[in-house]
């Protein structure tokens, strides 16, 4: 794996072939220094946007990528970080883009809960469609994954082109919660049978396990906070993770006081916190 910079050049949605997955941010719901951590993957002809935050659609155009290029998107929870931007790509989308729909791959039940607790308030009223206000339907193309059997968390896959995602549950919120069985719905994911992207969760060691059971898990990119307690792995928590773990592990999802934890990631045997404005290439 080696990791690039951007730099002044144009973020795409093509690349050679190779397997890249570009942090669009690095930050925590509450980052006021970077953006927030969702992830551009591109993979040859093929990308899949993680979700999509209210820092988002302005960080892309920043880096030369207007939101309403991407077609495809992921989202792994309804948290404001990850879907506060979404309904600016369905408005652009439809009325800048000629009633463009980007596909997006969610199942039936996440579907619901995502339009009829976050996103319906901001698009349904907007016109009178047909006689009836618009739906999820009129601004998305959903395609539902295939469930996976035998699994010890529920799992879903789906491809995109040469992309292959499985997805599987996690333990998010509430604090309260035991597992990922009495949480609310948050998911991470498998990118092409060799990358874990954990994106929220609390610690939970047997994710990993989990993980390294059904993959040739290469490299881990790990939900990280620099305190303990609440809805996140904290890196004490992680700290305690076997040393054959850390050193696969990038850290992400961190505050805006991360210089203040450079030495000690880099003393615990972690590879390091994720920089925001790189490609991580495999």
């Amino acid at each position: 794996m080696r990791i690039e910079k951007v730099g002044d050049r144009k973020l795409e949605l093509t690349n050679s072939g190779e397997l890249s997955l570009f942090f669009v941010g690095s930050g925590s719901a509450f980052t006021k220094k970077m953006n927030q951590t969702n992830i551009l993957i591109v993979k040859g002809n093929d990308h899949l946007m993680i979700d999509c935050g209210t820092k988002t659609p302005q960080a892309l155009w920043e880096y030369g990528l207007p939101v309403y290029k991407i077609d495809n998107f992921f989202i792994t929870h309804t948290h404001a970080d990850h879907i506060g931007g979404l309904e600016e790509v369905m408005l652009m989308n439809r009325y800048m883009m000629n009633l463009k729909r980007a596909n997006i791959y969610i199942t039936p039940r996440f579907k619901k809960a995502l339009w009829n607790h976050s996103l319906r308030g901001g698009a349904e009223g907007n016109e009178n469609h047909k006689g009836r206000p618009l739906s999820f339907k009129d601004l998305w193309k959903a395609h539902t994954p295939a469930k996976v059997q035998g699994m010890e968390r529920d799992s879903w896959k789906f491809t995109v082109g040469e992309l292959e995602i499985t997805f599987f549950r996690t333990m998010h919120t509430p604090d309260t919660s035991h597992s990922w069985k009495d949480s609310a719905w948050s998911t991470g994911l498998i990118i092409d049978n060799k990358v874990l992207f954990t994106s929220d969760t609390r610690f939970d060691p047997s994710l990993i396990e989990f993980a390294d059971k059904h993959w040739n898990i290469e490299r881990i990119f790990h939900d990280c906070q620099f305190f303990d307690g609440g809805v996140h792995a904290s890196i004490n928590e992680l700290d305690t993770l076997p040393d054959q773990v850390k050193e696969r592990t990038f850290l992400m999802h961190y505050g805006d006081n991360w210089k203040d934890f450079e030495d000690r990631i880099r003393e615990s045997k972690f590879i390091d916190l994720i920089r925001e404005g790189c490609f991580y290439i495999f």
